[in-house]
């Protein structure tokens, strides 16, 4: 009766279950939570110290333009500062793009797995998707290149990809953009780009010089640790930013998420050993999951996607009973696999007996 007539076939996010339900609905003591990719180590101590001292000025609206965090950014990656776009979280950004250059009668082109948002909002503001089937969890680029027209406003591609975790190289990304049309919008999503090692980490700053069509994305939330500050930011040519400005809400971002990102942007010692940690511990886990016989996508992120002898939702049942949230494959596309977010050492030792326990559970049931 209300709404967009599109609305009837979309539904709401699904998130994860919260620790606070699963230790009610199976009367666990300790829960580990492994299922949104959330940073296990917390934030920077820069961060927690401006809670605690700053002031906070809550009865004041925030600084729309984001001035502050504006001239930080811009300093630290070597782009104007008009080229910077804030949101709330990188996520709004996606909304923002499709608000202002999706409309009925254009398509978008996307991998098929890949973040269900790009589809989600595309969806709701009246465009046609083109979808790709991934190669073992791999973009496509090829076969998306093919399917733009001359109605295609905008491509995504998410790299490192969620929820499968690989990263499109640096070679084919230049040799797409090279072959995608001027008109066409490319956004880059790089939500995990911390997480990259450094000799695959693109020359982002460069990529946007030559290629005015791109938008990259990121966030505060993975590496960072402030998820539950929702901050995240776009670079891209200005024209671009304007047209994102005028569609974004006034005072999108809070003042408390700004200056906790200046804060989180200068410790670059709390980055560095979260990063450090994650992939030392990441190494360790999936050479446990190797000589178990589970195969394991690649993974530039603080996830992998593994593959199960049965359904990812069992398979997620049955380490929620033992206390380990995970997020089921089948909700992300891809059926039997489960999503693991890469936690502290101890936390991911005892998964590796879970697992175990996992496989051997389901070759009795085979």
């Amino acid at each position: 009766m209300y709404g967009k007539k599109i609305l009837k076939n979309l539904t709401a996010y699904q998130q994860g279950k919260q620790i606070s339900e699963v230790q009610k609905e199976f009367n666990l003591a300790k829960i580990i939570k492994l299922a949104s990719n959330e940073n296990p180590y917390g934030y920077s101590q820069s961060v927690n110290d401006l809670f605690l001292n700053g002031d906070l000025n809550l009865e004041i609206y925030p600084d729309g333009y984001a001035t502050n965090l504006r001239n930080a950014l811009a300093k630290k990656l070597q782009v104007d500062k008009d080229e910077l776009v804030f949101g709330n979280g990188s996520d709004e950004i996606i909304t923002l793009i499709c608000r202002a250059f999706l409309e009925p009668g254009y398509n978008t082109v996307m991998a098929s797995p890949t973040f269900t948002q790009y589809r989600h909002h595309s969806l709701i503001e009246g465009a046609s998707v083109k979808e790709v089937p991934t190669v073992e969890g791999y973009h496509d680029l090829d076969a998306m290149l093919e399917k733009v027209d001359d109605q295609t406003k905008v491509v995504w591609i998410c790299s490192p990809d969620n929820p499968a975790g690989t990263l499109v190289s640096e070679t084919e990304l230049k040799q797409f953009l090279d072959e995608i049309p001027l008109e066409t919008l490319v956004v880059l999503d790089e939500a995990y780009y911390e997480f990259v090692r450094e000799e695959n980490k693109y020359n982002t700053t460069e990529l946007l010089k030559k290629y005015p069509n791109l938008i990259t994305l990121r966030t505060f939330s993975k590496a960072y640790g402030l998820a539950g500050l929702r901050i995240g930011y776009g670079m891209m040519h200005k024209e671009i930013a304007h047209k994102l400005n005028v569609v974004r809400g006034a005072f999108n971002t809070t003042r408390l998420a700004q200056d906790a990102a200046i804060k989180a942007l200068e410790d670059e010692a709390f980055l560095n050993k979260v990063v450090k940690n994650n992939e030392r511990i990441k190494n360790d886990f999936v050479e446990f999951l190797n000589e178990n016989d589970f195969k394991v996508y690649d993974s530039e992120t603080n996830f992998i996607l593994v593959e199960i002898p049965g359904k990812g939702n069992d398979a997620a049942l049955q380490l929620l009973k033992q206390g380990f949230i995970v997020r089921s494959g089948e909700l992300l596309g891809y059926d039997n696999t489960i999503r693991i977010t890469i936690g502290i050492e101890e936390d991911m030792e005892n998964l590796k007996a879970a697992m175990k326990d996992l496989k051997l559970n389901v070759s009795k049931e085979v």
